[in-house]
């Protein structure tokens, strides 16, 4: 049986103003993902579905399990607020299908629901703001680099587009709505109205009123959407109207109009057009020499192109069809006064270059770098990359490049061990007192070689000491693993982080040496199969309350502390 997938947006959060077509799929749908204030929001609306709610910055993870519990049958929603596909879940869950090779004609069926964007919904509070040209930019620099929004916002102010703001603020992100302020204050008035709606139609819904150079004293945060007007937007009894243009065409103060309706298309009716009020002027002659020019030009290109390939051997008359394209490209570059060595500069630049993440380290049970590593490292870091030493024992590292098969090739040549990094299985050991207390030592190898690396829910890490001391804190890990008296103790769901952090629960000692590596695995199939996205091993035990029969004690700490947001 066929699954479907309904992605759909519910609108601003009210439900006067989500579509029915929204509401039926919500109701047909055997399971829901989203955001969990999202999912919240909905409430009314769910019934007997299976929930599925995550954090705010853990969408590649939902669109995954989307797709997961679509191909297995099941008709899932997919719920964004606002509009699905504006800075929704709409083009993540295509990009997984797509990374999965899904064909419409015999995979799983899509259906994308339209809903009100923060751009509508918050636009109708403040009046008429975008009646004219207007464009949405997002200032989160989380996923695009800074200096491309930055240049979109300038292209922007440069255009007049009335502007709407998504993501302007955040706790950790600050400076983005001052730069984006200050760049829009080189072609803007000081003047110029801007409206700041938070949470548009929700119960703390606000709405301010204020100046492009003013607008900073006022709240601006995550649930905020920003709309600066352009160079005719004006404030009416507290409304913000951006005139719909036209002026010339329409005259608004008479009931009769200075133009009828067959006039307001003439020529000379839209000076401001690009025709410039003129009728448009043929000169035959003109295009005539100049088609002339331009099939003479053609001509000489192939018939140079076509000597050349008469002229080589064999195995050089093999060109491709792009390689006969460049070719005569450089001609025609070349007799315009552009050099081949400019050329090959500009295809050379034109590369496609992306930032190669991965942790290196010298192996499991070393922990000794040595100077040349420490060279190799410096050299694939070069001035651009970035490298970080992590509390695991890792260097993480951020390399550009368009080349991360030649990275990997040099630092696995210098000895490294190479680990991707995300919601992957991390080995971290102790070194075993410098190899002297060598037993466990192949079991730890074991344990990397089979699961190092394996994508799982969420980040999990497997700590393994090879003394009773346990000094290397294995017992702080998601699965901690002790080397005891000839035999291995067990600890599982340690919660790694926060004010209400604890060790794992002990829960199998004397394990005998081969049945340790097979038992592990087992643990982190069963959580790699029903563990829900982004949901840390811990929480998994917690709710499962059994895992591979090992039965779960709530060891946490009794005490009561607030909420602690960290922001996005």
């Amino acid at each position: 049986m066929k699954g479907k997938l309904l992605v759909l947006g519910f609108g601003p959060g009210n439900h006067e103003h989500t579509t029915e077509r929204c509401k039926e799929a919500i109701v047909e749908s055997d399971c829901i993902i989203g955001y969990k204030t999202y999912v919240e929001l909905i409430q009314e609306l769910i019934t007997d579905q299976k929930i599925i709610s995550t954090g705010m910055s853990e969408e590649v993870s939902r669109a995954q399990a989307a797709v997961d519990l679509a191909e297995q049958g099941k008709k899932v929603a997919v719920i964004s607020s606002g509009d699905a596909g504006v800075y929704g879940m709409a083009g993540l869950v295509y990009e997984v299908l797509v990374e999965r090779g899904w064909k419409e004609q015999d995979g799983v069926e899509v259906e994308v629901i339209p809903g009100i964007s923060a751009i509508n919904s918050c636009a109708s509070l403040l009046g008429a703001p975008i009646m004219h040209d207007a464009c949405t930019i997002s200032l989160s620099d989380h996923l695009t680099p800074w200096e491309l929004i930055a240049k979109r916002i300038d292209a922007a102010g440069q255009a007049d587009f009335v502007i709407s703001l998504y993501n302007p603020k955040s706790g950790k992100r600050t400076r983005q709505i001052v730069e984006a302020q200050q760049i829009l204050l080189n072609y803007r008035s000081p003047n110029t109205p801007v409206g700041l709606v938070k949470s548009a139609y929700r119960e703390r819904e606000q709405v301010v009123l204020t100046t492009l150079e003013n607008m900073l004293e006022h709240d601006i945060g995550m649930l905020t959407t920003v709309i600066i007007g352009n160079s005719t937007t004006f404030f009416y009894e507290k409304r913000m109207i951006t005139p719909r243009g036209y002026q010339r065409k329409y005259t608004l103060n008479t009931l009769k109009q200075r133009l009828k309706p067959h006039e307001r298309l003439k020529r000379e009716n839209e000076p401001w057009a690009l025709h410039g009020g003129q009728e448009e002027v043929t000169n035959t002659a003109s295009q005539k020499v100049q088609k002339e020019k331009s099939a003479t030009a053609v001509q000489t290109v192939q018939e140079e192109v076509s000597a050349t390939v008469v002229e080589t051997d064999k195995e050089e008359s093999r060109l491709t069809a792009l390689q006969t394209a460049e070719d005569a490209l450089r001609r025609i570059d070349e007799r315009n006064g552009i050099s081949s060595k400019n050329v090959d500069t500009i295809s050379t630049a034109n590369k496609v270059e992306s930032i190669f993440e991965l942790a290196v380290s010298p192996g499991v049970v070393n922990k000794k770098f040595t100077p040349k590593q420490l060279l190799i490292l410096a050299e694939v870091i070069g001035e651009k990359g970035t490298m970080e030493y992590t509390p695991h024992h890792q260097i993480l590292l951020q390399i550009p490049t368009s080349e991360p098969g030649q990275v990997t090739e040099q630092l696995e040549d210098a000895g490294f061990l190479l680990s991707p990094i995300g919601d992957v299985i991390s080995v971290k050991a102790c070194d075993f007192c410098d190899g002297e207390k060598k037993d466990s030592i192949p079991y730890a190898d074991e344990i990397q070689d089979r699961l190092g690396g394996l994508d799982v829910p969420k980040e999990l890490r497997i700590g393994f000491n090879g003394c009773g001391m346990a000094c290397y804190g294995a017992v702080q890990d998601d699965i901690g693993i002790v080397f005891r008296k000839g035999k291995f103790d067990l600890f599982l769901g340690a919660k790694t982080v926060g004010r209400t952090a604890h060790s794992g629960q002990p829960v199998s000692e004397g394990i005998e040496p081969d049945k340790l590596v097979d038992l592990v695995e087992s643990i982190v199939k069963e959580y790699k199969e029903n563990g829900h996205p982004n949901e840390r091993f811990f929480k998994y035990f917690k709710r499962v309350k059994r895992v591979k029969g090992f039965q779960y004690q709530d060891v946490a700490p009794k005490i009561k502390v607030e909420p602690a947001p960290c922001g996005d």
